[in-house]
């Protein structure tokens, strides 16, 4: 499996046989989303900076909302969370999607804006590679990042949805950058990859955080 971070929470996702891309996003945010081929979308929230079909090639399946999903290797199970710390009140809701392909359990926390509870809890247990929120303002920041990390305890940790350089200077001047997240948690000598190549045979045995920077 080959995994590359494209920017935000858009992440795309290539196994043997298939191209799943999550959370694809428009310029809104301060840069734009390369033209990118996809088997599979998926989509925790209808934000712009989340939805943006147009910059998916192909004929993709649109995983937009909970359920339980098979599509040609890929099992995925969605399930509601929030996307503010009111239940959704402000922001509306988020899908958190667990996806299992080659015998690995990735999980995609979307934008959340809260703890797990006991029951979300149970739906991510097992999870090999966690794709994490760590910006604050909109989702989690990097405090309570490390929190579900630990509720979690994935066996990488993989974190987006942060402020870097390119982002909309005035938008996003109050959301924390990866640094902040890394510092938290201990790892700001953690690994900065272009991209990540995973088997089950090579996860890691105790939790890493790898870093992958935008392609």
């Amino acid at each position: 499996m080959q995994i590359n971070y494209l920017g935000r929470s858009c992440f795309k996702i290539k196994t043997q046989n298939t191209i799943l891309v999550t959370d694809p996003f428009n310029k809104y945010i301060g840069f734009s989303m390369p033209l990118t081929k996809a088997d599979i979308v998926t989509i925790s929230h209808e934000h712009k900076d989340n939805n943006c079909l147009k910059k998916i090639e192909g004929n993709p399946f649109i995983v937009n909302a909970p359920g339980e999903y098979e599509i040609a290797d890929v099992s995925i199970f969605g399930f509601k969370t929030f996307h503010d710390k009111t239940k959704g009140e402000k922001q509306g809701k988020n899908t958190i999607y667990t996806i299992r392909t080659e015998e690995i359990s990735l999980c995609h926390l979307g934008d959340l804006s809260h703890k797990l509870s006991d029951n979300q809890l149970e739906e991510v247990n097992g999870t090999d590679i966690l794709f994490i929120p760590v910006g604050g303002i909109s989702t989690i920041g990097p405090k309570e990042a490390v929190e579900v990390v630990n509720q979690v305890e994935p066996k990488i940790i993989i974190p987006m949805h942060y402020c870097t350089p390119d982002h909309d200077k005035i938008k996003f001047k109050e959301m924390a950058v990866l640094n902040d997240f890394l510092e938290e948690i201990g790892a700001l000598q953690a690994k900065k990859e272009n991209k990540l190549l995973i088997s089950k045979l090579s996860l890691p045995q105790e939790t890493e955080v790898i870093c992958l920077m935008k392609k």
